[in-house]
């Protein structure tokens, strides 16, 4: 059972939620600048302080509704999005276009012009980084991973009569 937490390991709990970094989280709670990162890393450690920062982010992700399953779909709508489905060949914004693929446009701009020739139009649709979602999607399942593990198995002889044969 976890133990009750002091008002200052309270506030490193509301601190770090702001930005999941210890360090500056206990400067922000109280604790000496000096000692903050072994300070920030003693917290961490604590029980206590794991099962209420915890409960505190399970309590936010059911309060605002963003959860890992969120998120995953929305790196999927940003990865897989055609720009034939976003962007009409006039360069509009599609006006079939369904609000998954609205939701990958990441600005919109009209630049409207006059001159003697005449008045033109210039638009510019800009959708998310597929390359950034498909990064981030590919880490989540595992394949940009950059640790090699090793597994090998190596006979142990017993002696130089094991060797020859």
């Amino acid at each position: 059972m976890a133990r009750k937490l002091t008002d200052k390991q309270k506030k490193f709990v509301e601190e770090y939620l702001i930005d999941l970094n210890a360090t500056q989280s206990a400067i922000r709670a109280g604790y000496s600048p000096k000692t903050a990162n072994e300070q920030g890393a003693r917290l961490l450690a604590n029980v206590s302080i794991q099962e209420a920062i915890s409960k505190a982010m399970a309590e936010r992700s059911r309060r605002t509704g963003i959860n890992q399953d969120r998120i995953v779909q929305e790196l999927a709508r940003i990865a897989f999005v055609k720009i034939t489905d976003v962007v009409d060949p006039d360069g509009e914004i599609n006006t079939n276009a369904s609000d998954d693929d609205l939701a990958c446009i990441e600005s919109y701009k009209v630049e409207d012009s006059d001159s003697v020739n005449g008045s033109s139009s210039k638009r510019e649709v800009k959708l998310a980084s597929k390359i950034k979602a498909l990064e981030l999607l590919g880490k989540h399942v595992g394949m940009w991973n950059d640790k090699i593990q090793v597994d090998v198995s190596i006979p142990v002889f017993g002696g130089e009569d094991d060797l020859e044969e």
